[in-house]
């Protein structure tokens, strides 16, 4: 028997009165918590309940009875659609402010430790055109706008190369223009979606897996060097060389085009070939004169100003000494034990991905870096009091791990390791916050810098120092 269709309520007059956690804003109707999105504190509006739960609701819309005077004007044409770029209605000082008030908020109702005066986020010079890499989706139809299937009117679905709907992994929204990064990432994706369209080329359809053309992943150093990588969901080398040549005689800036054929039904190529096609096999980053060689495979942070301002705090809250002893712990392709190096006696990383490790290692040769060690391994398996007796006591530690945040044994090692300080690099404050409260025994909150690494997203990064305390 078919479920029976709830019937959720109109809301009338909801008036926005804050933003909450993940980027969503929020209103009170009957003490309830009302979210909607791509709302503002101050709105008022008449909101379609769509989900209903014990403690919250959600919904979207209908109609704006008031709008804030906080509001600004969305610049981009896809917004509210593609999922990306959710704040662009806030003004960024808005934005800096709640990220402000998000950290306090998470480190003070989760990990419940004393706090020093956190400094306000740091903002990020770019605001647009900010990132280095994007990732682009092909589909065989584009995803058609409440508003377009509303119009009644008679619409082609025509093949899309642009982002997911967001909690749709079949839908894609094809994207005219896209904000986050610069030239020449948009005329790439046009012309080779063009190219495709004017020669037949078959655009995936993921609930079917069909079709020859899959994902672009455009990469932009701050050198001006560019990768393209080119994902085909079949090995048919006619058409992957003609449209790869078109790219090579399009884009002359590309300096480095790899392929791959990728016929797994998920869209993830970290175990795939990746072949270089045309020009060198890398790109390379630059930051206060060091270089890091990129990989078609290869982690850098994807807002490469404000990575060497995230950077500059790390380094300045481990306040290194020319004797110590550092780990970055979680160092991925080891971009900050390699800028932190020259500061101190050793650098030891650790990191779980081998091919990151490797890429680590690289940049320390090409920068001429020779106290650094690497090793690759699951964190909770490496770092081991036998580990730290091995590799020398750390008078410093700094961490920076996913966003699941640091496992518990790992933290009981740094405990017995006791290294004077540590400096704890966070993605996700709620995480972090969970973290402080274990080291809290014996260390201390002494500074917090929240740092704008993603314009007009709820997303922070956050940065805290640690010292030990006096017994």
């Amino acid at each position: 028997m078919a479920r029976k269709k709830n019937n959720y309520p109109l809301l009338e007059g909801l008036e926005i009165t804050t933003l909450a956690a993940e980027g969503k804003a929020m209103g009170r109707w009957n003490e309830q918590v009302v979210f909607v999105p791509m709302t503002v504190p101050g709105d008022v509006v008449d909101v379609q309940i769509r989900q209903k739960r014990r403690r919250f609701m959600e919904g979207y819309v209908v109609r704006y009875v008031k709008r804030s005077p906080l509001r600004s004007e969305p610049f981009c044409a896809h917004f509210g659609v593609c999922g990306g770029c959710k704040w662009q209605n806030l003004p960024y000082e808005e934005q800096l402010r709640f990220k402000t008030e998000q950290v306090s908020d998470q480190l003070t109702r989760i990990g419940k430790v004393a706090l020093p005066e956190i400094r306000s986020c740091l903002a990020s010079a770019e605001t647009r055109y900010y990132r280095n890499k994007l990732e682009f989706t092909f589909a065989d139809r584009r995803w058609l706008t409440f508003e377009e299937v509303a119009s009644g009117a008679d619409l082609e679905a025509s093949p899309a190369l642009g982002f997911h709907i967001p909690g749709m992994f079949d839908k894609v929204l094809d994207i005219d223009h896209c904000h986050l990064q610069g030239d020449p990432s948009n005329p790439i994706r046009t012309t080779v979606k063009q190219f495709c369209l004017d020669h037949g080329y078959t655009f995936h359809n993921a609930r079917e897996h069909t079709g020859l053309m899959r994902n672009i992943t455009i990469r932009t150093a701050s050198t001006g060097e560019v990768m393209v990588i080119v994902v085909f969901g079949e090995a048919d080398m006619e058409k992957i060389r003609a449209l790869l040549d078109h790219l090579v005689a399009e884009f002359p800036a590309i300096t480095s085009l790899f392929y791959v054929v990728n016929t797994k039904w998920n869209d993830s190529t970290g175990d795939l070939e990746h072949v270089c096609y045309h020009g060198k096999d890398h790109i390379l980053e630059e930051m206060e004169g060091l270089h890091f060689k990129v990989g078609p495979k290869s982690f850098y942070q994807t807002n490469s100003k404000q990575a060497y301002e995230l950077y500059k705090v790390a380094r300045e809250f481990a306040d290194l000494k020319p004797e110590d002893t550092l780990y970055d712990l979680y160092t991925g392709t080891g971009t900050i034990a390699n800028f932190c190096a020259r500061r101190c006696k050793k650098v030891v990383g650790i990191e779980y991905v081998a091919d990151a490790i490797e890429d680590a290692k690289v940049n320390s040769a090409l920068n001429s870096i020779d106290n650094t060690v690497f090793y690759a391994g699951d964190m909770k398996n490496v770092l081991s009091d036998r580990f730290v007796a091995e590799n020398g006591h750390p008078e410093v530690i700094i961490l920076d791990p996913p966003r699941a945040g640091v496992d518990e044994p790992v933290l009981e090692v740094i405990l017995r390791a006791a290294p004077d300080r540590i400096v704890y690099v966070s993605c996700n404050p709620a995480t972090q916050a969970r973290d402080l409260a274990i080291l809290d025994a014996d260390y201390e909150v002494v500074a917090v810098q929240p740092v704008d690494m993603f314009p007009h997203t709820h997303h922070v990064e956050n940065v805290v120092k640690l010292v030990r305390r006096t017994k």
